[in-house]
């Protein structure tokens, strides 16, 4: 069976086939992404909770919750926002073992870096190592 993750990578990848590479429009359904992710709470936005290495404001939090990661995000930038929500979306109610197994391949196949430049996928990679992280402080707290 394909994992959870992997398949929500494939419904991305089709939902931005659909845009058929159209930069303007790629950018404009990023942001729109974004939009319908809900606010944090601004005593979350906290230097603790800032993902380090984006130029962006990107905030990012994580809960266990019977043994799977739900997170939080928010950003001061609708793209960044945006792009973060791909990611909760990938790694929402993921064990931390699915998310630390997990290999991120949509953004290459989706084209991302024509569309987001190269600070912004940078921002992304980190992005990326911080939903990681919290996996495995998280795997840390299942097993103690």
């Amino acid at each position: 069976m394909e994992n959870i993750i992997n398949q929500r990578q494939e419904k991305i990848i089709e939902e931005f086939s659909v845009l058929d590479g159209d930069q303007e429009m790629t950018i404009f359904y990023i942001m729109e992404l974004g939009q319908k992710l809900p606010d944090m709470d601004e005593e979350e936005k906290t230097e603790q909770n800032l993902v380090k290495g984006c130029q962006s404001k990107v905030w990012l939090m994580a809960h266990l919750t019977d043994g799977k990661v739900t997170f939080n995000t928010d950003s001061n930038t609708a793209i960044t926002k945006g792009l973060a929500s791909l990611l909760v979306r990938v790694f929402n109610n993921c064990t931390p073992d699915e998310i630390l197994q997990a290999e991120i391949y949509f953004p290459e196949r989706i084209g991302m870096n024509r569309y987001i430049g190269t600070q912004r996928s940078n921002g992304f990679g980190a992005m990326i190592k911080q939903f990681k992280l919290f996996a495995i402080a998280l795997k840390t707290k299942l097993n103690v």
